[in-house]
């Protein structure tokens, strides 16, 4: 491209200097993607400029995620393939250009921001990339988000060369496996690779002379003499699938061999989840500040984990009762929930714990009400140690795994797990960074409010720090072509006055891992399995979408044989509800096709304490107003139990209705996932996870919600097909259930979490994925930065 560009340079120097005097002109210092491509696009039709419309700078410029700009010159952060980053200035007067680095990038935004020409004072710059010089990476952008897979490829080869050496690390490994005193897999019979390998052949000889269905109790006192012990199997024939895979891995370590033979182990038995902010129960909680999909995820993900968990211990013919503690906030001042309750047994379980500790201020005091996510940070460090001693109370012994949730979850984990030395997963679920326009550059202003300097500082440490990262979709890492992923956004940025980042996170580490949660198959099902069906609550349903308004009710259905078109979620800015209004009140064809039926925040602000959401309340009645919504838009203003929303995504799919999700930005989905699973036809936002949810088309339908007007004609063109062709709604459901079935389940999740944790585990143990100088590194910066910043909250 550069060879290119410059023979275009020369040879079209004045419709190029034009264009860059065009960028000058709108006078703005910073420009997005978004706005570079259609003010080139506006410049070339006004100009008459066809040819540099097709150029090696039209190519330049679309592969441009972000102008900095300042007389006379122009600098660009250029992506020119996913994760892949170059950066560029031009002289607008000389009309030459030259590669800068991504320091000189990060200085001149600095310089804008500040207003400034020069730097006044010494920036403190990160980068970690040093610490993982000699580490192991992807190189392909197909790869990231298996990073599990990549490990034991590259791995496996130098375990193998290890073991020709005569390495123990293997079997040092299978030696140090216990649970509360009781020695687990090999015993001290065993204590070279030779004695292991020669061990093997006599216990297969031995299990091939014993009936399969037999179990350890008939079997284990042989085996025990040969050097082994509980864990490889329950029966006969499962112990000799063990010892075959080890002795595959002892002769050539295959990766696939390796990850099957982890997957058996007994490696994960007690297991911390960390969600500190917001209102963590069962019950009455939802749509309270704070508090949202992170819950039910949370819930649903132990509950398949403790189902995983006890699988594998019956299967390694082991009797134990693996403990799950859910670490929380326990909130005095709860209201109507549970979250005064220090200790609650999840419903539905058998060794799953809510685990509720206090916040409490500098002179310990319990902090009795809620706190705003924005506002914790200066909490956490005694919430963790506090908990730390909860912890190892409860369980009896140091946890298995740590898993972090959120930014301030994934903080108190890193906390911990350096303490307990205990891997450590982490789960961003969704990173404020992307939701906030300029949010690092900007981060002054934010800062009374967001105070994300806290919460930028806290996500780099937690990031760098965990063992492994899962996440949802493979957007949430490393975005599209087009767009910047979530994680991706942290690689490099500033924050004037602060710090630089120029290696923040690296995308090709192989810490990241794609694992999609589900839907809980036991409330969202199909709308065709009737008898699974809740047919007691369409009273209810039906008062709920047709009833008269009320006090946490607008709208009355005039038309009430017209299909609805749902939708249900959080009522703040990046869900964007306001915004589906705003399209159907503007659309007439799709107000003639379908009834809107709108479940999100609260119908009168008063009953919030949240100030965006307030604003939205407002919004919606004025939307409802503006376009005379009130006998087609149905808007409740409240919260419904998971069955009741089961029922009635499938009550909708009954009358041959949609399910629309129109957010901004969506890390994952869930109620997309809900809405699927059910046999909804679902339209969502393009940005984020649904993206990979969704096969457009078939499965479900993409919507850009930046272009309100075609996502408003789409779905109206949906429900008019729906009409002239009988067949076309049930082909779209049954997709739709067919990809959550095959791809987004929580068995699935919990298989695959269990197996990273197995994994990860391995290979920190018998390599060098500690990472102990990034440790220390953090722990400095958490000293020097982190701490400092948390205190000015107090």
């Amino acid at each position: 491209m550069i060879n290119s560009l410059n023979e275009y340079l020369d040879l079209h120097h004045d419709a190029v200097h034009a264009l860059l005097r065009h960028y000058m002109a709108l006078g703005r210092p910073f420009l997005l993607r978004s706005e570079l491509r259609d003010e080139f696009e506006a410049f070339c039709a006004t100009h008459g400029h066809t040819e540099l419309s097709r150029s090696e700078l039209a190519r330049l410029i679309a592969v441009t995620q972000e102008a900095a700009i300042a007389a006379p010159w122009l600098y660009l952060a250029v992506r020119t393939r996913i994760a892949r980053w170059s950066y560029l200035r031009f002289h607008t007067e000389t009309m030459q250009y030259d590669n800068v680095t991504v320091t000189d990038f990060l200085s001149f935004k600095e310089r804008l921001r500040n207003g400034t020409e020069h730097d006044s004072d010494y920036v403190i710059e990160l980068d970690f990339a040093p610490f993982s010089r000699e580490f192991p990476k992807l190189q392909e952008s197909r790869s990231i988000g298996r990073g599990v897979e990549f490990l034991n490829r590259r791995l496996s080869s130098q375990l193998f060369q290890e073991l020709g050496k005569g390495d123990k690390k293997l079997l040092d490994f299978l030696s140090v496996h216990q649970y509360r005193g009781q020695q687990l897999m090999l015993n001290d019979r065993i204590c070279d690779v030779t004695g292991l390998r020669i061990a093997l052949r006599q216990a297969d000889d031995f299990l091939a002379t014993q009936d399969a269905t037999a179990e350890w109790k008939q079997v284990g006192h042989s085996l025990q003499q040969l050097g082994f012990e509980p864990g490889w199997g329950r029966t006969a024939a499962q112990i000799r699938v063990s010892f075959d895979l080890l002795a595959d891995i002892l002769e050539a370590p295959a990766p696939e061999a390796i990850e099957r033979f982890l997957g058996r182990m007994p490696m994960i038995f007690n297991l911390v989840v960390l969600s500190p902010h917001g209102y963590f129960g069962q019950g009455n909680v939802l749509g309270l500040p704070d508090t949202g999909g992170q819950v039910v995820y949370i819930l649903d993900q132990v509950r398949a984990l403790e189902r995983e968990m006890r699988r594998r211990c019956h299967e390694q013919g082991l009797d134990i009762q693996p403990q799950i503690l859910i670490i929380t906030r326990l909130i005095p001042e709860a209201g109507a929930t549970s979250c005064n309750v220090p200790v609650e047994p999840v419903i539905g379980t058998e060794g799953i714990r809510i685990i509720r500790i206090p916040f409490r201020n500098a002179v310990g005091e319990v902090v009795p009400h809620w706190i705003s996510r924005f506002e914790i940070w200066p909490y956490l460090e005694r919430f963790a140690y506090e908990a730390e001693n909860i912890i190892l109370a409860e369980l009896g012994s140091r946890p298995d795994l740590i898993i972090g949730n959120y930014s301030d979850g994934n903080l108190v984990a890193t906390l911990l797990a350096q303490r307990l030395h205990v891997t450590q997963c982490g789960i961003a679920h969704a990173l404020e960074k992307t939701k906030y326009l300029y949010s690092d550059l900007y981060w002054q202003d934010n800062e009374p409010q967001y105070h994300f300097s806290c919460q930028f500082t806290a996500d780099l440490i937690a990031m760098n720090a965990a063992d492994f990262i899962i996440t949802s979709t493979y957007q949430e890492i490393a975005g599209t072509s087009d767009s910047v992923g979530q994680y991706e956004s942290y690689g490099t940025f500033t924050m004037p006055g602060l710090y630089r980042v120029v290696n923040g996170i690296d995308v090709f580490d192989p810490k990241f891992n794609i694992v999609s949660p589900g839907a809980d198959a036991a409330v969202y099902f199909p709308y065709h399995e009737q008898q699974r069906r809740l047919h007691s609550l369409h009273a209810e349903i039906e008062s709920l979408v047709f009833g008269a308004p009320n006090d946490t009710a607008r709208g009355q259905l005039q038309h009430t044989d017209k299909p609805l078109l749902f939708t249900m979620a959080r009522l703040d800015h990046i869900k964007n509800i306001t915004g589906l209004v705003d399209w159907y009140g503007g659309n007439n064809a799709l107000r003639e096709a379908a009834n809107l039926l709108v479940i999100a925040g609260h119908t009168d602000p008063a009953r919030s304490d949240d100030v965006e959401e307030q604003r939205q309340i407002e919004r919606m009645h004025t939307l409802f107003e503006q376009y005379g919504l009130d006998g087609q838009v149905r808007w409740l203003g409240r919260h419904l139990d998971k069955p009741l929303a089961g029922e009635l995504y499938r009550y909708i799919a009954d009358r041959r209705g949609a399910f629309v999700q129109p957010a901004l930005f969506e890390a994952f989905g869930l109620t997309v996932i809900e809405a699927m699973a059910s046999g909804l036809p679902t339209f969502a936002t393009c940005y984020g996870g649904p993206l990979e949810i969704i096969q457009d088309g078939h499965s479900g339908f993409h919507i850009d919600p930046t272009h309100g007007n075609a996502a408003a004609e789409r779905i109206a063109e949906f429900f008019h097909r729906c009409q002239d062709d009988a067949g076309y709604w049930e082909r779209i459901s049954n997709a739709a259930v067919e990809r959550v079935r095959s791809r987004y389940t929580w068995d699935i999740y919990a298989e695959r979490m269990l197996t990273l944790s197995c994994i990860y585990g391995f290979w920190k143990y018998v390599t060098n994925l500690d990472r102990a100088e990034t440790r220390r590194y953090l722990e400095m910066f958490y000293g020097l930065q982190f701490r400092p910043l948390a205190a000015r909250l107090a």
